[in-house]
């Protein structure tokens, strides 16, 4: 799926609105047949739209996965800073973005699962999947950075790197908690996963363990 065959995105409201259509119509396809089970008559039966209609919008199923997943990562990318009140306490806010993170990977476990076992696969997906990853690094290491610079955080490791390791470690758990249900306390899973961030990048905090746990 290159720029060159990718179709161009709609310009009118009504193409809009088809186009989105298609891409709930094929989350809701993928995630009860899966995707090698998933045919594209199935996707436009479920989004009310003829056939020859996906055409004008996607080139084929794996285009519209890569669409279905790259919402997933729009709304997972969420900062959680809305959620914030004092906006320059790092501690708080790195518990808001792993919160907001967590949360959505449970709402899309499904879809996580998914791009897991079709990017062993299929070479296209895995290039998906490996880019969708490089977004989440390169974003948390603009705030590492960003941190260092205000003299926040341990000044001595390099952004990179320890966002790779520290966004790799959250996702990875992720996935064991909400794909292979390994289980355990969501507020805990928040709590701890915060707590190795702060204590990684030496970030001065005052977080304690919840004493109302969440059971979800």
């Amino acid at each position: 799926m290159t720029k060159d065959t990718a179709r161009r995105p709609p310009l009118s409201q009504r193409g809009i609105r088809t186009r989105q259509a298609l891409v709930d119509a094929a989350r809701v396809v993928f995630e009860r047949d899966g995707y090698l089970d998933a045919r594209l008559t199935d996707i436009t039966a479920e989004a009310k739209c003829a056939t020859g209609t996906f055409y004008t919008y996607f080139l084929d199923k794996g285009e519209i996965f890569a669409a279905v997943m790259e919402a997933t990562k729009n709304e997972m990318l969420h900062p959680g800073m809305e959620h914030v009140d004092g906006v320059d306490n790092p501690a708080a806010i790195i518990e808001a973005s792993n919160r907001a993170y967590l949360e959505s990977f449970r709402r899309n476990a499904k879809l996580m699962q998914l791009l897991e076992e079709v990017a062993s696969i299929d070479p296209k997906v895995r290039e998906l999947r490996r880019a969708r990853g490089w977004v989440f690094v390169e974003r948390n290491a603009r705030a590492i950075k960003d941190l260092q610079a205000r003299g926040l955080a341990d000044p001595d490791v390099d952004p990179v790197m320890a966002s790779r390791l520290l966004s790799g470690m959250i996702s990875r758990f992720a996935f064991a908690t909400f794909v292979l249900n390994d289980g355990g306390d969501f507020e805990e899973l928040v709590y701890t996963a915060t707590r190795l961030w702060c204590n990684a990048l030496r970030i001065e905090h005052d977080l304690t363990m919840p004493q109302a746990a969440d059971k979800k």
